[in-house]
């Protein structure tokens, strides 16, 4: 049986989906993700930014593919066995995310979460939701829909057209 405080925890916390980039450790809600996949070969779209790697034919959709290392601005790492494409359901569309790998699925309340620092207008963090630290791991946390949804997106829905 749970007692009163799991319960109330239960109610306030949020499932996030943890992956990496390079060295570091993100968060997304885990509602927003649609499946998991290896990452397959995608057919490249002319003249799209760098971080889009092109699209993918996902049961009849044309799914475009971002990769967040490179959106970023991270090192570029190599295609491996753990490289994994997360199939994303934002904005009334389906986009998919190049990460390094997938690790869990973690419950955070909202005390949890820290807003992000300020780093003046060197450095945007308007689509951090804030930071998290889960037994000597920092998540940073990310608002997906509102980086996939973003003017710069735009592009995104522009390839899957």
């Amino acid at each position: 049986m749970n007692s009163p405080s799991a319960e109330q925890a239960g109610q306030t916390a949020q499932e996030y989906l943890t992956f990496t980039l390079g060295r570091e450790e993100y968060a997304i809600d885990i509602l927003r993700v649609q499946e998991i996949r290896g990452y397959d070969q995608v057919t490249s779209i002319a003249n799209s930014p760098p971080f889009i790697k092109g699209v993918i034919n996902l049961r009849g959709a044309i799914v475009p593919i971002v990769d967040l290392r490179i959106k970023f601005n991270l090192a570029d790492v190599g295609y491996d066995q753990f490289t994994v494409v997360i199939i994303l359901n934002v904005g009334r569309r389906i986009v998919g995310a190049v990460v390094d790998s997938v690790s869990d699925v973690i419950a955070l309340g909202r005390e949890e979460i820290k807003p992000p620092p300020e780093f003046g207008a060197s450095f945007d963090t308007e689509y951090l939701l804030g930071l998290a630290t889960v037994a000597e791991r920092m998540l940073i946390l990310v608002d997906i829909e509102k980086l996939m949804t973003s003017r710069e997106m735009a592009l995104v829905e522009a390839a899957a057209a």
